[in-house]
């Protein structure tokens, strides 16, 4: 069992939260992290790149020149490869870059970032962040709290958090729905709300 200090809406401790799931140092393994962070990044890649083959170039139907006397190597196509304005050899078609991760190790990197963020002192559980939508408000209250860097998770996607934090340079909020290991990885600070922590660890109960 694990026990988690929980903070008011001043970061003031006010309680705290206890859980089932094992988040010691054990349970930290680095290597599933990075899997599943190298995957995020491969599913974000567009993978548009695309060239016109041989078969794609307009015109070739006439041999380019006649078979001998000219001294060239002989050419039976204009969409040749080897010609100028020609196809081009084995290059990039569209495709997807999308990498498979099993859940088990998804629920084993999610279970890891947590371990990871209260071992090191950066876990904060808020019992409610409140904003009236102001990037100001909130970047003074993140950075006096010396919180910046910082993933902020709320349990609701409607909240006026998320609208206060896209201004702000090096910190961003999303709702619990769309937490990433990569984005906990990228922040140094993980700020969630405590509803929201709860519904992740309920996944890896």
């Amino acid at each position: 069992m694990s026990e988690i200090n929980v903070l008011d809406s001043k970061f003031k401790k006010s309680g705290s939260l206890k859980t089932n799931v094992d988040l010691s140092p054990e349970v930290i393994n680095i290597p599933v992290v990075h899997q599943v962070v190298k995957a995020t990044l491969a599913g974000r890649r567009a993978g548009t790149a695309c060239t016109k083959n041989k078969a794609m170039v307009s015109g070739g139907g006439k041999k380019p020149f006649k078979q001998k006397g000219t001294g060239r190597a002989r050419q039976g196509s204009s969409r040749s490869p080897l010609m100028i304005g020609g196809g081009v050899a084995f290059g990039p078609v569209p495709r997807s870059f999308e990498q498979k991760v099993n859940k088990k190790h998804m629920l084993v990197a999610l279970t890891s970032i947590i371990a990871d963020k209260l071992q090191s002192g950066k876990l904060h559980v808020v019992e409610s962040l409140t904003s009236t939508g102001k990037t100001k408000e909130l970047y003074s209250m993140l950075s006096d709290k010396n919180l910046l860097p910082g993933l902020i998770i709320t349990n609701s996607a409607d909240s006026k958090v998320i609208l206060a934090a896209k201004n702000i340079k090096n910190s961003i909020a999303i709702p619990v729905s769309g937490f990433s290991v990569y984005e906990a990885v990228k922040y140094e600070n993980l700020i969630i709300e405590k509803e929201a922590l709860e519904k992740l660890l309920s996944r890896l109960v």
